[in-house]
């Protein structure tokens, strides 16, 4: 699948040779407690929306702040030569996340090869609300997550894999990567809240690395 640079919506910070790897685990009920859950029914599972906050002593008004609902859309990620792209449908951004090679030696577009990790350059989490993915066609994937807070490092990162054979929902706050196809390409159901905000962290730029997605399967 072709993508414009131009559309992009965020250009990459490189630079670096440096990684600190996140560690997979597989991911459970159990261990997601406080970044989100797995999801087997998507069309019946709640988005939270979170209120806007005040900004001094007065309240915001009751059934206010929190009105703007939520969409829905494909979202895409695939493999191009060594490098992970994603399109959001429910939002209509298209992203570069990562690669499976240093981005300088990394191929841009052409035949994909074996990966033994992504190198994710940013993350990033939504204040006013969650999100969905639930894998249309029973695609694995990883995703790096991180709990809330602003002091988040890489350290505080781990990778949890989805086999497929269900969702994930991911909490309001909750520091989120990308979602990184076992496969060459992954196209998920995604849900979102309508009105967004991105607060996110550049890897390479702050700590002088990226981090690192395993990308295996367990051994049964």
């Amino acid at each position: 699948m072709d993508i414009n640079p131009a559309e992009i919506a965020y250009v990459p910070t490189t630079g670096v040779r440096r990684v600190h790897e996140a560690p997979l685990v597989v991911a459970t009920e159990a261990n997601l407690k406080g970044y989100g859950h797995l999801v087997h029914e998507p069309a019946a599972f709640p988005i939270e929306i979170v209120q806007w906050p005040a900004q001094g002593r007065r309240p915001i008004d009751k059934n206010s702040g929190d009105q703007g609902g939520v969409t829905e859309g494909i979202f895409e990620s695939w493999w191009n030569g060594d490098t992970l792209y994603a399109r959001n449908g429910a939002v209509g951004d298209s992203y570069l996340f990562g690669w499976s090679h240093w981005p300088e030696e990394a191929a841009a577009d052409g035949p994909t090869h074996p990966r033994e990790r992504a190198l994710i350059w940013r993350a990033n989490y939504h204040p006013d609300g969650g999100q969905l993915f639930y894998p249309m066609h029973g695609q694995s994937f990883v995703v790096p997550l991180a709990l809330p807070g602003d002091d988040v490092t890489p350290e505080k990162f781990l990778t949890f894999l989805c086999d497929g054979s269900c969702g994930l929902y991911v909490h309001p706050n909750v520091w989120h990567g990308p979602i990184v196809p076992l496969d060459d390409r992954a196209e998920l159901l995604d849900r979102q809240g309508r009105v967004h905000a991105r607060v996110s962290v550049d890897f390479p730029k702050e700590f002088g690395c990226y981090l690192a997605s395993p990308l295996r399967r367990p051994v049964a």
